[in-house]
């Protein structure tokens, strides 16, 4: 098959583009604002951008309570998602009214962070602190504005639970990761596979050609 997007022609019950861009991480955002009330949110449109400042980003549709609260403070912290708080998560999303805590929501236990204000989820395998860099409004190829703004943090704290390092190296399919597909599935990390790229190759190769220390 083959159609286009804006057409809207694709004979099929649901768009399929999310189920192609899989699988997609999951930013489960923590936010605070200025005065103090507490947001967390999940967003699939997440990743990470750069390990050279450790840079992430997740892109909301529409202005909602994360992206304000993140300009308002200027910090946020990325929770990572595992099987065990799936259904938490998706309990965070439900569209409360600004300053009600989708934590205290989910029954969620708060965990203060250690360089940020926003705390973490206290269960969450791992948390990225992250202090905001800047907002992009997202634009077509025409360059009209969409409704997408993606906010952009620099990684400044790492949080893991110390369950899940082994061997010098974080075992991350030990923590069953949560990742979202398309319409209303999700994946998990189960497993890991090991492939050795060529030296010098992709983002492999540090910017003078010297390959990368293991990661």
């Amino acid at each position: 098959m083959f159609y286009e997007p804006r057409k809207g022609d694709h004979g099929l019950a649901h768009d399929p583009f999310k189920a192609l861009v899989v699988p997609r991480p999951i930013g489960w955002i923590s936010s605070l604002s200025a005065d103090g009330a507490v947001n967390l949110a999940p967003y699939s449109f997440f990743n990470a951008f750069q390990a050279r400042p450790h840079l992430v980003g997740f892109a909301s549709d529409g202005r909602k309570d994360s992206v304000v609260f993140v300009e308002e403070t200027r910090e946020f912290v990325c929770n990572l998602v595992t099987e065990d708080l799936w259904r938490s998560m998706s309990a965070t999303s439900a569209p409360l009214p600004r300053g009600d805590s989708e934590m205290a929501h989910a029954a969620l236990e708060a965990a203060p962070s250690r360089l940020v204000r926003p705390p973490r989820v206290a269960r969450a395998a791992a948390a990225l602190e992250c202090r905001w860099t800047e907002t992009i409004h997202l634009r077509d190829a025409d360059g009209r504005p969409s409704e997408a703004y993606l906010v952009c943090g620099e990684v400044v704290g790492i949080f893991v639970d110390d369950r899940f390092i082994a061997g010098g190296r974080v075992d991350t399919a030990a923590m069953r990761v949560m990742s979202r597909l398309g319409y209303q599935d999700y994946g998990v990390v189960e497993r890991a596979l090991t492939l050795t790229r060529p030296a010098g190759g992709g983002d492999a190769a540090a910017p003078s050609g010297r390959p990368y220390p293991p990661a």
